[in-house]
Parts: structure tokens; sequence; C-alpha cells
């Protein structure tokens, strides 16, 4: 069995090869192949001024699957000349790195730099992550990780310090019919495709151009007699799903998003954003959870019956499941995105908060306090306490805060929806209590 940790030299083969897997024999030769990037491999992105310059520094790519990762890591130990080694995160442990720096330290003692690989490198625990550090600090090796996953949440600190992160696209429609045009080529055919399904198979890969290949590799097994038109290769090619990882930053980024479109007024971004995490197998009471919070945390009383769509929401959920519970999901966030907003509770809330922090067990004034015993009624309990229900208007206008504490204003009612109307009546009831008990006034 051979090695799967031993160290090569990457062939440059003059002509591509004739077997193998499509994507394999379509892989890029040199930089310049590369389709998609070239803001980090043209002449004035990153990877391309360290080629020109002849020296490399450690790096972590960072993109989604079938992005060119690791055909980069190749063809940049080969552009500058530095020997080629390669490990998986998924397969390997403590000693097979302490295998692949040894061999580097040997080679190194040759004069013989080596460019080391390191594929998911997210799924090292931190403890092995600090393990390269020594090495590439002190130049046994120039590492290149590759993550799908967001090196702020995945990488440790000190590893990400001494790295660049370099962050590849998605491949774009443009990149991925290079792809297909390269396929054809390489097949001496065209695919069995008319406009319209070639379009559709460009868009169903999700710019994954591995993906994009495998597929077109399909078609070319195929004998048809005719193009196919989108619902035949619907029909004949299973559709990719969209990349989303429940726990990870996809996750958090399509949940920010969602947010920040109903927070802006877009209800068709919204439901675009919720359509996603939906159908990418997203948990829908999760994404309701989040909307609710966004009822209380955005809108609050400038619509109070958002609170009241979300809870009903739930309950047509938890009453008829999926799919059909997911349309009350999408009334809720269609109502949501189209109320009017205000952030005054959220913000009362806050300030509210503190100030209790702050101020401690101050104790309200006695007037407002329950007297249940003789003892305490002879201490002042609920002395001058004002039964608002007795006044021509409902409104006693007495004061309400500890004596060391002057009365505090927490809610700020908008002008916005409901709101307005709740700040008629503060501004109603503060000129009566300023009229009837000054002090008490806010």
């Amino acid at each position: 069995m051979a090695d799967l940790f031993a160290a090569f030299d990457p062939p440059a083969p003059a002509e591509v090869p004739t077997t193998g897997p499509l994507a394999d024999r379509l892989r890029p030769r040199r930089l310049e192949e590369v389709v998609g990037q070239s803001h980090l491999t043209g002449p004035e992105g990153a990877i391309g001024r360290m080629v020109a310059a002849g020296k490399l520094s450690s790096m972590v790519l960072w993109g989604p699957p079938g992005t060119g990762k690791t055909t980069i890591a190749r063809l940049l130990a080969d552009a500058v000349g530095l020997r080629f080694a390669s490990i998986s995160a998924v397969f390997s442990g403590v000693a097979d790195l302490k295998k692949v720096f040894a061999e580097a330290r040997d080679h190194g003692r040759l004069g013989r730099r080596t460019l080391l690989f390191v594929d998911e490198i997210h799924r090292f625990n931190r403890a092995q992550q600090d393990g390269f550090l020594p090495y590439v600090e002190d130049g046994t090796v120039t590492l290149v990780g590759a993550t799908t996953e967001n090196p702020s949440f995945e990488l440790n600190a000190a590893l990400v310090s001494r790295a660049q992160v370099l962050i590849l696209r998605r491949l774009d429609a443009e990149a991925l019919e290079t792809l297909l045009t390269r396929a054809e080529e390489a097949e001496g055919r065209p695919l069995p495709l008319d406009a319209d399904a070639r379009a559709a198979l460009v868009a169903s890969a999700d710019g994954d151009g591995r993906f994009l290949l495998n597929q077109a590799e399909t078609l070319f097994s195929i004998q048809l007699d005719t193009p196919l038109d989108p619902a035949s290769l619907s029909a004949l090619l299973q559709r990719r799903m969209a990349v989303y990882d429940k726990d990870r930053e996809g996750h958090y980024n399509l949940i920010s998003a969602l947010h920040k479109s109903l927070r802006g007024s877009d209800p068709q971004a919204a439901l675009y954003y919720l359509a996603r995490m939906l159908t990418a197998g997203e948990e829908p009471l999760y994404v309701l959870r989040r909307i609710t919070r966004f009822a209380g945390e955005d809108i609050g009383l400038a619509d109070p019956q958002a609170l009241v769509q979300c809870l009903a929401a739930k309950d047509a959920y938890d009453f008829l499941g999926s799919p059909e519970g997911e349309l009350a999901i999408v009334q809720a966030c269609l109502y949501c995105a189209t109320a009017p907003k205000s952030n005054a509770a959220y913000k009362a809330q806050k300030a509210a908060w503190r100030s209790a922090k702050e101020t401690g067990s101050l104790m309200p004034p006695h007037n407002i306090l329950n007297a249940p015993t003789k003892l305490m009624k002879e201490i002042g309990y609920g002395e001058g306490y004002a039964y608002d229900h007795d006044s021509d208007d409902g409104f006693s206008g007495a004061n309400y805060w500890p004596e060391e504490l002057p009365p505090q204003h927490f809610y700020a009612p908008t002008e916005r929806g409901f709101e307005k109307r709740l700040s008629e009546r503060m501004a109603w009831w503060d000129a009566r209590r300023h009229g009837r008990n000054p002090d008490a006034a806010s």
C-alpha cells in the first residue's frame, strides 16, 4: 500500500492525461489555467505576486468546495521549486504529522524546502494546530492549509497570525462555462444539451467546478439521439444541494442576512433567505424563533401584532408540521418584513437593565408598598397611596421611584405605527403628572 503521507515532486507533463476521471484530466497544469480566482492568481493578486517574487509565505486557502484549493497548492510548489507534501486532516493524527515534519527537516538539510499542503485543516483540534507553529516559524515547512470553514472560528489565532488567509470565490457562470468548454474540447464533442439545459447545468453546480465536471462526465457517457432540455436534464441528473452547515458559518451568514433583510423592510429578500435556509434543511422552528426574536427587537410596539403573528405561526407549524406548516412561517416572515419598525422597546430593556444593576437594592417609595401587618403600617408602608381609579381621569400622577433615584426615562416610543399613539398617551400622562406632582415628572 502506498504511503499516504509520502512526499513527492509533482510532474509537469507536456500533455494532458487521456485516462482517468474528467475532473483529473482537466486539472490545470499552470496557475494561469485556474479559473475564477484571478483576484489571487493574477499578476496583481497575492499568489501571483508571491510566485513572481519566487518566495511563498504560509497561507490558508478558504473557499467553497470545488473552487481549486488543492490544485492551487500543487501548482504553487511547482511554480517556486518547492518539494510538495500533502496530508489530510481527516485521515491523519499526531504521529503522521511528526513523520511529515521529520521528512521535511531531512530535505531541508539538503537544501530543499517543503510546501506542506494540509487539506481540511480545520478538522485538526487546537492542540494539533499548535503543533504546526514551531515548524512554520523556523521555516521547516511553508504551510498551505485548505478549509471550507471560516478560519476566524475554526483555526487557532496563533496559526492564523502566521499565515495569510486567502479567500477563494465560488465559481461564477463564466468560470463554469469555461470548464464545460474545456470538457468538450477534451472529449472532442459537445455536451448533449440545448442552450437552456446548459444554463441549468451550470446553475445546478452552485459554484462547484468539480461537481460540474462530474455531471458533464455522466452526460458524455450516455448515448442520446437529441439534446436534453431542462426538464429531461433534471430527471437525469440530481441537483446539487446548496452548501449549508447548520452549525457553521453558512448558518450564521444566512440567519444574519434574513434578520437584516427583515429590519430593512425588504420582504422579497427576507423570503429568499428564508427559502435558502429551509430548502437546505434548516430546522423550521429555529428560523421561526429568530423571526420571533426579531418581532420583539426590531418591531416591538410599533406593531404589537407582529409577536402575535409569530406565536400563531409556531402553533400552526406545530399543528401541521412540514411542509404545510412552513407557509405559516412564511406569513410571519412577510408580516414582520412589512411591519413598521421600532427598536424602542429593545433599547428600553437594555437601559432599564443597566440602571437596575447600577442602583442595587434601592427601596421603592413607601406609598406604593403593601402593608399586610400592623408593624408595616406603623412604619409608613402604604401611607399616602393614591388609587388611580378614584381620579376622574383614572390617573393619580403619583411618584413611583425610589427616593434616592430621580425619575428615569427608558422607553421613548417612535412616531411610527402604533407607537405614535403610545407617544401621545405618554405625553398626556407626563403633562398631568407634572401638574399634580412636579417632583415625579420624568
